[in-house]
């Protein structure tokens, strides 16, 4: 087996955009890794939906389909 050909593998701090800090280990060359979503702020654990809408592109669909039902069919046609 060859020698020296694996990656150091240490300890490193976890900076979350949220506020949340933790350790873990890493092969990677830093000592802090700044990171945007952690376990404590993605929708997914977290349960909280985050909706970023610069352009108003929820409300436009929200506005288009409003009258719609699920198949297909409006409401105003039933």
């Amino acid at each position: 087996m060859r020698e020296a050909i694996h990656p150091n593998y240490h300890a490193i701090t976890v900076n979350c955009s949220c506020g949340n800090t933790f350790e873990t280990s890493s092969t990677v060359g830093k000592e802090v890794l700044h990171i945007e979503v952690c376990s404590s702020c993605h929708p997914f654990y977290s349960g909280k939906q985050k909706i970023v809408d610069t352009a108003g592109r929820v409300d436009k669909f929200n506005k288009r389909f409003a009258g719609r039902k699920l198949g297909g069919k409006s409401a105003t046609a039933a």
